[in-house]
């Protein structure tokens, strides 16, 4: 499975970051977690149009994994991957991993690794109607803009370990 540019989806919480860093060593690609891009030093979001450019300038890139939804601006990613990750595990793993996510790292954010870690009820409704608002959405798109690419959809943790245990710089 030959990858060189990678456009990692799915809800909060589902492990996205976890599998884009895991993907990164094993390819030895850069990682961007689109949080980062997003935010300034202070979490402030950046104007639309700024973001947009910020991606475009990744995507021109030989080799990259991006770790992240905003909807806005997925078909930048979709139309030069030439693989996508859809993170698509069941509502329950996904509203376990923000809260062990919480566990493990505190409220706050740490902009170097992406992680924006604030739990409100803004992000309990997104992670519990996700699959059935978001992810219809993000699979349309995939199949309208991503029709070039691999797509892997990993279902659960245990598939996506057994997953990247086949993966290897090429």
């Amino acid at each position: 499975m030959r990858m060189r540019r990678v456009a990692v989806v799915g809800c909060c919480g589902s492990g996205k970051s976890h599998i884009a860093r895991e993907l990164g060593k094993r390819m030895n690609a850069p990682v961007v977690h689109l949080d980062a891009m997003y935010y300034d030093d202070e979490w402030n979001p950046l104007p639309p149009e700024k973001f947009e450019a910020r991606q475009r300038d990744l995507v021109i890139g030989e080799r990259w994994i991006a770790d992240g939804n905003y909807n806005a601006t997925l078909q930048i990613r979709l139309e030069a991957c030439d693989t996508v990750v859809f993170v698509d595990v069941p509502t329950w793993a996904a509203l376990w991993g923000i809260f062990s996510r919480q566990i493990r790292h505190g409220a706050g954010q740490d902009q170097a690794s992406g992680i924006y870690n604030r739990i409100h009820w803004g992000v309990l409704r997104y992670v519990a109607t996700y699959r059935r608002t978001m992810r219809p959405r993000v699979m349309a798109k995939i199949r309208q803009h991503a029709g070039h690419a691999q797509v892997v959809v990993l279902t659960s943790r245990r598939r996506a370990r057994r997953w990247l245990k086949h993966i290897t710089e090429d």
